[in-house]
């Protein structure tokens, strides 16, 4: 969202009167002057646009910098096609417009229609353009109508002027297509059609957001929100599955379905250590009672021999062990 003044020049000369564009070149250069008041200050509601026309004694401000569509629509009410085209002159009226911005934080912008002859010559347009470069000022050139005559001092002028790829000259010959439509698809707005914030002309939900810019705005609202909320019951589900899978340590030995489960994915040597561990945990181990448990569960699994002596090892039940730790003890009281 660019933050952006911008001034709108119009040519309204004589030469606006032929209809070799729909419906004739001056219509197209309002309609075109809609659509861009609606892209701008759709794209940040603090842009501002104003207008100049540029043709009669002296190029005129019709409207000063606004964001405001009522007073673009009271600011053209009334303005006619009348004399000669003044195009230098009225770049640097719109030069001087955007000099006092109210908000100087606001990029500087001029998008000019030019559709009669200029009358200035190269050098002095190449002048002129460095001037603009100098103070920060981008230019974009819509040329047409007379595009031929003027597409050499154009090109000199938009050059001069260009800074990082910030100011363009774009040609359109006549035709049946819309003037406003070929603006859309040049890199005066972006090359994509960007109508309302970046979005294009043509919103989602089949909205335009150039006739109903305030609908277009809410509906993106909503969508955004929408998102949002996907986006935060997304990262609370995966919250809770983590918080699940570190919990899963917990769970008690007496759950006989969930051990069962378990047991099932044991190998054999496992399903012994388990069955051991289970009985260890309901008696302190080494009486009778416990050791005759373990025993029985042990001889309970296929395949597997009670009298193995790794697996008495394991279990620290060797008979030969016992019996000597027995005797021992035996001997000792008997000493006493």
């Amino acid at each position: 969202m660019v933050l952006e003044a911008t001034v709108l020049v119009i040519d309204n000369s004589e030469w606006a009167r032929n209809g070799d564009y729909t419906p004739t070149r001056f219509q197209a250069q309002i309609d075109s002057v809609h659509y861009l008041f609606n892209v701008k200050t759709n794209d940040n509601p603090e842009n501002t646009v104003g207008v100049i026309a540029n043709a009669g004694d002296s190029p005129d401000v019709r409207v000063s910098l606004t964001g405001d569509l009522g007073v673009l629509l009271k600011g053209l009410h009334g303005l006619g096609i009348r004399g000669e085209s003044h195009f230098d002159t009225g770049i640097q009226i719109a030069q001087l417009v955007l000099k006092h911005r109210a908000n100087k934080y606001q990029r500087q912008r001029i998008i000019a229609f030019v559709t009669s002859p200029i009358d200035a010559d190269e050098r002095s347009l190449v002048k002129l353009g460095k001037k603009l470069k100098k103070n920060g000022v981008s230019i974009d050139i819509v040329n047409f109508g007379e595009q031929a005559t003027n597409e050499q001092k154009l090109s000199a002028f938009v050059e001069a002027a260009n800074s990082n790829d910030t100011s363009h000259l774009v040609t359109i010959p006549p035709g049946p297509h819309v003037l406003s439509e070929q603006i859309r698809a040049s890199e005066i707005v972006g090359g994509g059609g960007a109508g309302a914030g970046g979005e294009g002309g043509e919103f989602d939900f089949g909205v335009d957001a150039d006739m109903d810019p305030e609908l277009a705005l809410a509906l993106r609202m909503s969508l955004q929100e929408e998102e949002e909320r996907q986006r935060r019951e997304a990262a609370a589900q995966g919250g809770a599955a983590a918080s699940g899978s570190g919990s899963g340590g917990d769970i008690q030995a007496g759950d006989n379905d969930n051990d069962a489960t378990m047991e099932e994915d044991l190998d054999e040597d496992e399903q012994i250590k388990r069955a051991i561990q289970m009985s260890l945990m309901e008696s302190e181990g080494g009486d009778d009672e416990n050791d005759d448990l373990v025993a029985s569960l042990i001889g309970s699994l296929p395949g597997v021999d009670p009298n193995d002596p790794d697996l008495q090892s394991a279990l620290g039940s060797d008979p030969s062990k016992k019996s000597g730790s027995g005797s021992n003890s035996k001997d000792g009281s008997e000493d006493k």
